[in-house]
Formats: structure tokens, sequence, C-alpha cells
């Protein structure tokens, strides 16, 4: 069985809104193959250790969150950008990007998807982004210590490198979610007067801020928060197009 590379593509691009976003990454279909599709795998990052692992499991169609275009990324098709896409046009792969429009979805989104294995209540939009509304907001069903949640959440991310900043309330019931490194977007949690703050990855201004603003903040991993979106979509397309997926997951500690 296969699908038209396109009709994956535009089905894609309305799920996820792909033309409603503002985004660095050049989101939709990045590289093309020869227009039908018999295997998808999803991944994190558009590596070559990726590409080459779904090149072994058969796979024709490729969906990331960081792709390959990034602003003028591509420029020169040289080094590193030669690699990438002389091997998957060699092999035949089309590559599909998603960043901010996989991290906004209010279902399938990395967002969406860590509030609801974390079992968060009345989850609704949190954090604007370039005037989009990229993260999520809920409540536990009952406050529990910071440390309690600090397990939940490590027990979702298992291999990331999980990094606790207690700065707020020794109990924790409101919880903001915005994956990878949104490290800035603490400011929003402090604004809202959410217990805790949940991302990838953290940086020096975001730590400061943290604690002059009193905010928890869990960071586990910028590739540990965001392998939740992928394999969403990943599920869906083998719904919708009854093809082979398989979710590649490289295990990288960040």
């Amino acid at each position: 069985m296969s699908a038209r590379t396109k009709d994956i593509a535009d089905a894609l691009d309305a799920e996820l809104r792909i033309a409603d976003f503002t985004d660095s990454s050049h989101n939709g279909l990045q590289v093309s193959n020869s227009g039908t599709v018999s295997g998808i795998c999803c991944g994190v990052d558009a590596s070559l250790d990726f590409f080459r692992a779904a090149k072994d499991k058969g796979a024709d169609f490729c969906l990331v969150h960081h792709g390959i275009s990034w602003g003028d990324s591509l420029a020169k098709i040289t080094g590193t950008n030669y690699e990438i896409v002389s091997f998957l046009i060699k092999n035949n792969i089309a590559l599909y990007a998603a960043h901010l429009p996989l991290d906004a979805h209010p279902a399938l989104g990395n967002n969406a998807q860590i509030a609801a294995a974390l079992g968060l209540e009345d989850v609704a939009g949190f954090c604007n982004y370039h005037g989009n509304i990229i993260g999520r907001k809920g409540r536990l069903p009952e406050a529990i210590p910071f440390g309690a949640l600090c397990d939940k959440v490590h027990a979702i991310t298992p291999d990331g490198a999980i990094h606790a900043l207690p700065f707020g309330s020794g109990m924790v019931r409101t919880v903001g979610i915005v994956s990878g490194g949104a490290a800035s977007e603490v400011t929003q949690a402090a604004a809202e007067k959410l217990d805790c703050f949940i991302t990838g990855e953290m940086d020096l201004a975001g730590y400061n801020t943290a604690k002059h603003e009193s905010v928890n903040v869990i960071a586990a991993g910028h590739y540990a928060t965001e392998r939740f979106g992928v394999k969403a979509v990943g599920e869906l397309l083998h719904q919708n197009f009854k093809l082979p997926f398989e979710f590649i997951d490289l295990r990288l500690p960040w």
C-alpha cells in the first residue's frame, strides 16, 4: 500500500495549520521524493543518524520537529547541508518539518501531550509567542509536593537531564508547559501566577527570572520534551493513510 507524498503533506499542512505561524523554520515539505510514500518514520531532529535509521526501516517519508531549513540555512548546499540533502535524494526520502505548529497543536502537540501524560485538568492555551499560543497550562487533580511533580515529569521523560529549580511554593497545583528551549517564557508563567513551569532547557537569564519571580521550574531536556508531538502525529498518519509507521527515538540526554 502507498499514498501520494503530496496528499500526506497537504493533510499535515491542514491539521497543523502550517500557514498560521510565523516561524524561523520553513515548516512543511522541505525535501520531496519521487511522489509516493510506502513507509513513514518520525523523529525529533533532522540528523544523519535519524535519516540512516529511517532508511534502515524502509521509510520514504520522514516527519521531524527540527527540520533542515531555517531562515537562510540552505543558502549554500555544502558541508552538512550537502550530506543531508544528498542522502535524502539518493534514498528517495521526503522530509516534512513542523516546529511551532507542532508545539501549539491543542491535542497532538508536544505541550498538549505532556499535559495529558501528567494528568492535568482544565487544560487551556498558554504562552504567546510571536502572536501564537504555543504552550498549555492546567491543574493537577490535587496539590502535590514539588518533588513529587519532578518525579512525574522524570517518569515521562526518562532520558532527559532533569534540572529542578524549587523557587516557588513547596506544594504545586497549577502548571504551565512549553517544551524545548523556552527558558525566557518563565516570565509568562510568573505573570499568570502558575506554581510551576515545565520546559526542556533553562539558561542563566531564565534561572534568574525564575528565582526573582519565585516560580518553580522543571527543565526535563530539549529532546526529551519534544518526542511527544512527532509520535502523536505519526500515529495519526498511520491511522489515516494505513501506512507502516515507526517513531525513531535516539534517546538523547538533552
